[in-house]
């Protein structure tokens, strides 16, 4: 059996983030590690991608896939082929580019994400 090295453990904090991007109504909080980025996006209410990211995308949809935890509040999404549904605190969404979405109802909306975050709010 093989092990790995105490040099390949990373361990950090989203108190401490490499990088913060701050956009209307929220913030991307992003750590650089074990070779990848992750972020955790709290977003408040009041925040639609189309509102307060889409003038940084410069896009017409996000156009970021994203992959992520949910931890809080809920998030509507609205894909571009017209699919809509609600994503709540405990899921893990896989979204594919091509999409909008909003914060529902008076909770911050909290998500982890391992695929979307490097780009994510991201000022030229």
């Amino acid at each position: 059996m093989a092990t790995r090295s105490a040099e390949a453990v990373e361990l950090r904090a989203f108190g401490e983030p490499d990088d913060v991007r701050e956009f209307d109504h929220g913030r991307a909080e992003v750590l650089d590690m074990a070779g990848g980025t992750i972020g955790r996006l709290v977003l408040h209410p009041g925040w639609r991608w189309s509102q307060d990211v889409k003038p940084i995308a410069g896009t017409e949809w996000c156009e970021a896939p994203h992959f992520q935890y949910h931890v809080s509040g809920t998030l509507h999404v609205m894909m571009s082929d017209g699919r809509e549904f609600d994503v709540e605190p405990g899921s893990v969404s896989s979204l594919p580019e091509g999409h909008d979405a909003w914060v529902v109802g008076d909770d911050d909306v909290v998500l982890v994400d391992w695929y979307g975050a490097s780009e994510y709010a991201k000022r030229a």
